[in-house]
């Protein structure tokens, strides 16, 4: 004979989604991928978490499993341990730390000046995986406009082959679209955001990008890279070669 699934007290349910809320809001995944992760339907993580149905322990164990944290405050003190924490959410390509270890690195980040024609803007990025949200990321620094520095996730499809960098920020996105790495381990792509204007205006605007091995530059230069520069003839073969071999296509209207 089956033995019924413990309930949770009303006090407690309340407790265990609170915890959980915080735990979506904090790692920005959504109520369908923590489903999946504890292997549960949406339809019941929706009905405890809105009160319409108290949870059980068995649900509230694999709902910690997934987190890798107690929801409970009776629980004891020794750390769950999380399932599947090397794994990415399946919105971003569901892949394993062990899968994209050959994308952790610095790497000198240049695109086309949005201010200058002629000037090519180069700064730092890092990309590397992060425990507390089961993924790569990536941050940016060293940037001359260091009020714009941004960081994001990053998702590996298996699909189409290409490497997605991507900062949403209360819905605003930018989104950087890269080839996998070539031998020597750039990578070329097309960045899509919006160019600071006068004012308050902000223009849509597509750009080549590459992104270089810091390890791959002798002396490296950052900031606002103009003619005169001695890298500057390295940073413009880099990102001629986006659209030469093509990595990417810019269509003539």
């Amino acid at each position: 004979m089956q033995t019924p699934d413990k309930q949770l007290t009303d006090e407690q349910s309340r407790e265990v989604a609170d915890k959980i809320r915080e735990e979506i809001a904090k790692r920005r995944i959504s109520r369908q991928t923590l489903a999946e992760q504890a292997k549960l339907s949406l339809s019941t993580l929706e009905k405890a978490l809105g009160g319409r149905r108290p949870f059980t322990l068995a649900t509230t164990v694999r709902l910690e499993q997934a987190l890798g944290v107690s929801l409970r405050r009776s629980a004891p003190a020794a750390p769950v341990a999380p399932v599947g924490n090397d794994v990415a959410p399946d919105s971003l390509g569901s892949y394993s730390h062990r899968a994209v270890t050959w994308l952790e690195d610095v790497y000198i980040t240049l695109r086309p000046s949005f201010g200058d024609k002629d000037a090519i803007f180069a700064y730092r990025t890092e990309i590397a995986w992060e425990p507390k949200v089961s993924s790569l990321v990536f941050r940016e620094g060293e940037r001359t406009d260091a009020a714009y520095e941004h960081s994001g996730e990053v998702a590996v499809p298996h699909q189409s082959g290409f490497i997605y960098l991507v900062i949403n920020r209360h819905g605003q996105h930018r989104v950087i679209t890269v080839s996998r790495p070539t031998v020597a381990g750039e990578m070329y792509g097309i960045i899509s955001t919006l160019r600071a204007g006068p004012g308050s205006q902000l223009t849509p605007i597509a750009a080549p990008i590459a992104f270089v091995p810091l390890a791959n530059v002798k002396a490296p230069t950052l900031g606002r890279i103009a003619p005169d520069n001695a890298n500057y003839t390295l940073y413009r073969d880099h990102l001629r070669r986006t659209v030469e071999e093509p990595f990417a296509l810019f269509l003539p209207v």
